[in-house]
C-alpha cells in the first residue's frame, strides 16, 4: 500500500509549542469501532456493515481491529471469524474472564484475545459480585488459557482509573507473570485527566514487561488528550473509535488521535490518513450518529472559513488560520469558504471568480453587503444566492464563461 507523502513544508511550522516532537516514539492504533463503538446506545452494525468497515480499516493500515465479542451471538461470532480470515492486519476478539468467552474468542480464529475483569471495588461489589482475590485468580487463569492456545493476549483491568493502585499493580504483576503480551489500561468511566493518567501509565509500565495499551472514554471531553498522554508516558498503543462513538459519550476518536500523533508529534503511524474523511462518513452512515459540524478533523467546519479576516488570510496562505501541519488533503477533505453574515470581500471575490464572474471592486463591495444582510437573517447563503446577487448587481461573466 502506497501511503500519501507528508507535505514537505510541515517542518516550517514547528515553532512555539510545536518545537519539541520527541515525546512519542511509537503510536500504534487499536480500533474498537466494531466493538465499543457498536455499544453506542441505539447503534447496531449488520454483518455486511462490519465487513465493509473492517475492510476500510484494514486497507488504511490500522494496526489492530477489534472485530467484536464472539460469544455474544452466532451472528457476532461469524462476523468476527470472517473478518479475521479476510484481514491482513491483527484482528482482536473480546472475552470476559469466563471459560465460554475465552473459548469462543479462540474458536473465532482471531490473532489477539482481549480479556478483561473489573478491578475497582465499586464494580467488583455492585456489578461483578466478586472479591478482589476472585478477580485476580480469574484474570490469571484466563491469560494462561489464551497463551496455552498459542494466541496473543491482551488483559484489561476494567475501571483501572478508579481501582486501588496497590491492587491494580498486584493484578498487573499477576497477569504479566502468566504471560500476557499486552496490558490495556482502561479509563472506563472517563474520569482520568492527562497528567494523572500519565502518572498512572508510568507506574503500570514500571510493573510489567508487557506492552502498554490505553482505552480512554470521553465523559469529560478528555479521551483523545488522555490517549495522547498515555503515549507520552510510554504506552505503545491506544484504543480508539471512528468519530469517537462508543459507550455514553464515546471513546477517543480515531481521527483525532491519528492526526495528533502524525501532525503534532511527527510520528509516522503508517496509516493512510487520506481516507479518514471517507471512513468517518461510512461510520456516520452505518451508525446513524451524526458527525457534529464542529467535530475536529472530520466535521464540516473543520476546514471551513466564514470570518472575513480568516478567509482573507487563508486565501493568501492557508497556514495563516489553519494548523499548517494538518491540511484538508491529508485527511481527504476539502477547504471551504463559507458565505454568511461574517463574510468579507476577499472571500466573495474568490467565490465570484471561481464561478466565472469578473467583478469590479465596487461590485464586490455591493455583493458582499447583500451576502452579509442575507446571512444576518440566519439564512444560508448558497452559490445560487451568490449568483443571484451577482446578476442583480450586474457583475459580468468572463469571456470564457459566456462562450460556454
Amino acid at each position: 500500500m502506497q501511503r500519501a507523502r507528508r507535505d514537505p513544508r510541515r517542518i516550517e511550522f514547528f515553532q512555539g509549542t510545536l518545537d519539541s516532537t520527541s515525546e512519542i516514539s511509537e503510536a500504534r492504533i487499536f480500533d474498537t469501532t466494531l466493538r465499543d463503538g457498536e455499544q453506542s446506545p441505539r447503534t447496531s452494525f449488520s454483518y455486511e456493515d462490519k465487513r465493509e468497515i473492517a475492510a476500510i480499516l484494514d486497507d488504511m493500515g490500522t494496526h489492530v481491529i477489534e472485530a467484536g465479542f464472539p460469544v455474544n451471538s452466532d451472528a457476532e461470532f461469524e462476523a468476527v471469524r470472517d473478518i479475521a480470515e479476510a484481514s491482513s492486519v491483527t484482528v482482536c476478539g473480546l472475552a470476559r474472564v469466563v471459560e465460554k468467552d475465552i473459548e469462543a474468542a479462540l474458536d473465532s480464529g482471531v490473532d489477539l484475545v482481549h480479556t478483561f475483569v473489573s478491578t475497582s471495588d465499586v464494580q467488583l461489589e455492585d456489578s461483578m459480585h466478586a472479591t478482589r482475590q476472585e478477580a485476580l485468580e480469574s484474570a490469571i487463569e484466563s491469560v494462561e488459557r489464551v497463551k496455552e492456545a498459542g494466541v496473543d493476549c491482551m488483559f484489561s483491568p476494567m475501571d483501572a482509573t478508579r481501582t486501588d493502585e496497590d491492587f491494580l499493580v498486584d493484578v498487573i504483576e499477576g497477569v504479566s507473570e502468566a504471560g500476557t503480551d499486552w496490558i490495556n489500561i482502561p479509563d472506563t468511566c472517563g474520569v482520568a485527566t492527562p497528567r494523572r493518567f500519565y502518572d498512572l501509565i508510568e507506574k503500570v509500565d514500571a510493573a510489567t514487561e508487557a506492552r502498554i495499551d490505553v482505552h480512554t472514554h470521553d465523559d469529560f471531553g478528555l479521551a483523545s488528550a488522555n490517549a495522547i498522554s498515555g503515549y507520552e508516558a510510554g504506552a505503545a498503543q491506544a484504543q480508539v473509535s471512528v468519530n469517537g462513538i462508543g459507550e455514553r459519550a464515546g471513546n477517543a476518536a480515531y481521527e483525532e488521535v491519528v492526526m495528533a500523533v502524525e501532525s503534532l508529534y511527527d510520528v509516522d503511524t503508517g496509516i493512510d490518513t487520506t481516507r479518514i474523511t471517507e471512513l468517518s462518513a461510512t461510520i456516520e452512515d452505518k451508525s446513524g450518529i451524526d458527525v457534529p459540524a464542529n467535530k475536529p478533523v472530520v466535521g464540516s467546519n473543520a476546514f471551513s472559513h466564514e470570518s472575513g479576516i480568516h478567509a482573507a488570510g487563508v486565501i493568501e496562505n492557508s497556514d495563516t488560520f489553519e494548523p499548517g501541519v494538518m491540511t484538508p488533503d491529508m485527511v481527504g477533505a476539502e477547504r471551504q469558504l463559507v458565505l454568511g453574515k461574517h463574510t468579507g470581500q476577499h472571500s466573495v471575490r474568490e467565490r465570484l471568480v471561481d464561478a466565472g464572474y469578473d467583478p469590479t471592486d465596487e461590485q464586490v463591495r455591493e455583493v458582499t453587503r447583500r451576502v452579509k444582510d442575507f446571512g444576518a437573517e440566519k439564512k444560508r447563503v448558497t452559490m445560487e444566492e451568490l449568483e443571484r446577487f451577482a446578476e442583480d448587481v450586474g457583475v459580468p461573466q468572463t469571456e470564457e464563461e459566456v462562450r460556454v
